[in-house]
């Protein structure tokens, strides 16, 4: 019996463990299970408004000069200084006397043919006072205006032809373009800058003697320069020829305006551009050097009706994401041209509100909040 006892107690024991275990496991009220919530993105927006956009091409050059000039010595003597020093870089202004030659021979030359040439007029005017009193004022004027200092006027013109005789039979034709020489040859001996340049190399120094046709050196102007810039293919149709160009030096920090002059008509095969031709307007004061590497900013023509949209905000070359009633909605767009930091398109509507960020694993339909006003309605 007590054997018995012993086994039962413990089957009893578990036995009612296990029924309490059951008892009180039922009576434990079932919690409820929260329903999931479904998640807003919060994104960059940008509300729509249509305009003209201005395309922007974006392009690089090296400013050159027009091609270098020589100076060749067409008379003979020892060369003088000018009004600036005749050294390589040295800058001029249009005007500017570089260098002279020593004229002191041919100015005698020329001062004894303006004698021979006023004596023969002071021995034709009698004549003509006797023979033709009215046109002896005139002829006297042009004999008071004869100098030794400045250069002889044109003959006074006359259809009279026995004044034309008295004038060739006193040699006065003769003289007068003896004289016009040598006032040509007289001016030879000063060089002249003809125009707003630089001398870029020198052959002779001062001091030295020319000959004629001894190279003396070359200069450049820099009224002339212009800047070539390669042109990707498809941007040149962008480009509107009638307008300013914004060009900028990264070295300098300065900025010069210029002007598209012409547009090349080859292409390069190596590049696959064309050359663009940009003539720089204001180079007096621009302190412009030759070979500075330069940026160009060219005027772009106009895309009406189009909005410009951030590269990252377009997908698969067609679509973009806009916000409708709190979803995200997919939108098909036309590109009209791509640039480096933009995208013009053509297809949304005024007030449509633009996703901007590239978005990953998103999908039409899903909920979705301007970051704006999502800021806004927190801090409210």
């Amino acid at each position: 019996m007590k054997k018995t006892t012993r086994i039962l107690i413990p089957v009893v024991i578990i036995v009612g463990a296990f029924i309490l275990m059951k008892v009180l496991t039922g009576m434990k009220k079932e919690s409820p299970k929260n329903s999931p919530t479904e998640q807003v993105k919060i994104v960059e927006t940008a509300d729509v408004k249509l305009q003209d956009t201005f395309a922007e091409v974006t392009a690089y050059g090296k400013a050159k000069t027009a091609d270098p000039i020589a100076l060749y010595a067409e008379a003979v003597g020892t060369i003088e200084e000018g009004r600036v020093p005749f050294k390589q870089s040295q800058r001029f202004k249009k005007g500017d006397l570089l260098l002279m030659i020593d004229d002191r021979q041919t100015r005698y030359s020329l001062n004894s043919a303006k004698s021979d040439f006023i004596t023969a007029l002071a021995t034709v005017l009698p004549e003509i006072k006797i023979d033709f009193p009215q046109l002896y004022p005139k002829w006297q004027n042009y004999f008071n205006s004869c100098d030794f200092n400045t250069n002889i006027k044109p003959l006074p013109e006359t259809e009279n032809e026995k004044v034309k005789l008295y004038l060739a039979r006193f040699n006065v034709y003769k003289l007068y373009y003896t004289v016009k020489n040598l006032e040509v040859q007289l001016g030879k001996h000063f060089i002249y800058a003809p125009f707003d340049g630089s001398i870029i190399r020198t052959n002779l120094s001062v001091g030295s003697s020319a000959r004629s046709g001894t190279l003396l050196g070359e200069i450049i102007s820099l009224e002339d320069m212009e800047i070539a810039v390669p042109l990707e293919l498809n941007n040149v149709s962008w480009v509107d020829e009638s307008k300013e160009v914004n060009l900028y030096s990264k070295e300098f920090d300065a900025n010069w305006e210029g002007k598209i002059s012409r547009v090349g008509s080859t292409i390069d095969e190596a590049t696959q551009t064309v050359s663009l031709y940009i003539s720089i307007s204001d180079t007096k004061t621009a302190n412009l050097l030759d070979n500075i590497f330069v940026r160009a900013d060219l005027p772009g023509k106009v895309i009406p009706d189009s909005y410009p949209v951030p590269p990252r905000a377009v997908y698969e070359n067609r679509y973009v994401y806009i916000i409708e009633d709190g979803t995200l909605a997919r939108k098909e767009v036309d590109i009209i041209r791509k640039e480096p930091t933009r995208i013009i398109v053509r297809g949304l509507d005024d007030a449509d509100v633009l996703v901007t960020e590239a978005m990953q694993g998103v999908a039409p339909g899903m909920n979705a909040e301007a970051k704006a006003q999502y800021d806004d309605g927190r801090s409210s």
